[in-house]
C-alpha cells in the first residue's frame, strides 16, 4: 500500500524546510532507514529518511522549494500502484492548469489570425494635412539625425531634404512641436551652428559614471527567516533594558598566556567570559531564568549558548553545565560546535535549552554594542575587543587593558539592581580569574 511521506519537524522552531537535495528519484527502490533527502530547516540541514520499504512513485517537490511542516514530499509503494487517490486535488488542479493553458494559447493563436480593424475615417488637417500620414514609422535605417522619428508635416519634409536641412536642427511651430512649412523656409542654418558652437564651448566636460554592478535579489534562507522572525518578536514583545561594564583584563591576559603555555588546548578570550558567566549564573539564580507567562522557571542547570556567526545568519549552539566545567573543556566544545555549526551539521540537542547567551564581536575590532535577547533566556551579554588605554593606578597613569561589556535583560524578569549585582560579579572573576576556583 503506498505511504505519503510528509515533512517532519526537524527543529523545535521550524515551520517549512527547503528540499536541499534529493537523494533519490522516482522508480528508486528504497528501504526502511535509508537517507532519501536533505532539508534546510531555521537551524540546520537534517537528513529525512524512509520508515518503510518500497519504490518511489512519485516525489511531490522539486529541490530549492519550500515545504509546509506536514506537506507531502513522496509518495513510496508498490511498483506500478495507483496512487491517484493520494494525489487528491493535485493532479486535477494539474489537469484543469493544463486545459486552461490550451485555451489560452487557442485564444491567442485566433486573435492573431484575425485581421486588425482599421478606423476608414482618418484626422485631416486643411493646414497641416493627413496627420496620420505624417507620422511616418522610422526606417530599419534611419539618417544620422533621426529625422524619421520627428513630427513633421509631408510637405516640410519635402523642403528640408531638397535643401539638406536637418530636420533636428529646425524648431517646430504646429500642434505639439510639429515642423511645417514656414518652419524649414525661416530656418536659419548658420545662426543655429554658431549657437551651438558657442554652447559647445561653454559646456564643461562632464565625468562619465558607470554602474558597477546590477541590483541582486537573494532567496531567503529558512534560517534567516527564522532570525528575522524570533528577534523581532523578542526586540518589541520583551522590555529590554541595557547595562554596561568596563572590565580590566591585564590579569585575565596574563593568565590565559601563562594557560596556553602550559597546555596542549588553547584556551581564547571567550572561554574564559563564559566559566565567568556561568560561575556568575550560579551565584545569581534569578538571572538563570525565563518568562514564562504566568510563572518565571528559574532554571536548575546553568546551559550558556554561545552565538555563532555563519553565511546563512547566526546560530547559538549550548554548553551545558558551563558553570561545573573546566576551562578546557569549554573551549574543545565551543570549537567542535562552531564546527558543527559552520558545516550546518548541528542537530537540535545542541541548540535547545540555553539558559543565557553570549554574544562576542571583539574579534572584530568592535569596543562596545548591544545584543538582542535570545528567547527563551532573560538576558544575553555582549562582548567587546580589548583596548590599549592608558589608565590611572596608584596615583600614576599606565598603560591598560580593558574590555566593555553590555548586558541586555528583560525587565518582565529581572530588575537593574539584579542585573548590577550579575556584571560585578562577572568583572571580579575577569579581574581575578583565580577566584573563579574558589565557587
Amino acid at each position: 500500500m503506498a505511504i505519503i511521506i510528509d515533512m517532519p519537524k526537524l527543529s523545535d522552531t521550524m515551520e517549512e524546510g527547503v528540499i536541499s537535495k534529493w537523494n533519490i528519484k522516482e522508480g528508486d527502490a528504497v528501504k526502511s532507514g535509508d537517507i532519501i533527502a536533505e532539508v534546510e530547516t531555521d537551524k540546520a540541514t537534517m537528513d529525512v529518511e524512509a520508515f518503510d520499504d518500497g519504490v518511489v512513485l512519485k516525489i511531490m517537490a522539486k529541490e530549492g522549494e519550500a515545504v509546509p511542516l506536514g506537506g507531502k514530499m513522496v509518495i513510496i509503494g508498490e511498483k506500478g500502484e495507483d496512487i491517484s487517490d493520494l494525489l487528491g486535488g493535485d493532479s486535477a488542479k494539474d489537469d484543469k492548469g493544463s486545459s486552461d493553458e490550451k485555451k489560452s494559447e487557442k485564444s491567442a493563436k485566433s486573435e492573431k489570425s484575425e485581421p486588425e480593424k482599421s478606423d476608414s475615417k482618418k484626422d485631416f488637417d486643411p493646414l497641416f494635412g493627413d496627420l496620420e500620414k505624417s507620422e511616418e514609422k522610422p526606417s530599419e535605417e534611419s539618417s544620422d539625425d533621426d529625422s524619421s522619428r520627428l513630427k513633421a508635416s509631408p510637405l516640410a519634409r519635402k523642403i528640408a531634404e531638397d535643401q539638406g536641412i536637418k530636420l533636428s536642427q529646425v524648431k517646430g511651430s504646429g500642434p505639439n512641436g510639429r515642423i511645417v512649412k514656414k518652419d524649414v523656409e525661416s530656418f536659419d542654418g548658420a545662426s543655429v551652428a554658431t549657437e551651438e558652437k558657442k554652447s559647445d564651448s561653454k559646456a564643461p566636460s562632464m565625468p562619465v559614471y558607470e554602474i558597477s554592478a546590477e541590483d541582486q535579489e537573494f532567496k531567503i534562507s529558512q534560517m534567516r527567516k527564522t532570525i528575522a522572525k524570533r528577534l523581532a518578536e523578542s526586540k518589541f514583545t520583551n522590555p529590554h533594558f541595557y547595562e554596561t561594564i568596563d572590565i580590566d583584563m591585564k590579569r585575565a591576559m596574563e593568565a590565559r598566556t601563562a594557560m596556553n603555555a602550559a597546555g596542549d588546548v588553547k584556551i581564547s578570550f571567550n572561554d574564559l567570559v563564559v566559566k565567568a558567566c556561568a560561575k556568575a549564573l550560579r551565584l545569581h539564580p534569578k538571572m538563570n531564568s525565563s518568562w514564562l507567562g504566568d510563572v518565571i522557571k528559574q532554571h536548575g542547570g546553568v546551559h550558556v549558548a554561545v552565538a555563532v556567526a555563519i553565511d546563512d545568519g547566526l546560530v547559538t549552539p549550548v554548553i551545558r553545565n558551563a558553570d561545573v566545567k573546566g576551562l578546557a573543556q569549554i573551549s574543545a566544545e565551543t570549537k567542535e560546535l562552531a564546527g558543527k555549526a559552520r558545516d550546518k551539521k548541528l542537530q537540535p540537542e545542541d541548540w535547545e535549552g540555553s539558559t543565557f547567551t553570549i554574544s562576542n564581536l571583539g574579534m572584530y575590532g568592535i569596543e562596545e554594542f548591544t545584543a538582542i535577547i535570545n528567547p527563551p533566556n532573560a538576558a544575553i551579554l555582549a562582548v567587546g575587543a580589548i583596548r590599549d588605554v592608558p589608565v590611572v593606578e596608584n596615583g600614576q597613569v599606565v598603560p591598560g587593558k580593558r574590555m566593555k561589556v553590555t548586558l541586555s535583560s528583560d525587565h518582565r524578569v529581572v530588575d537593574g539592581a539584579t542585573c548590577a549585582e550579575f556584571l560585578n560579579t562577572v568583572r571580579k572573576f575577569l579581574e581575578n580569574p583565580t577566584t573563579m576556583l574558589v565557587y
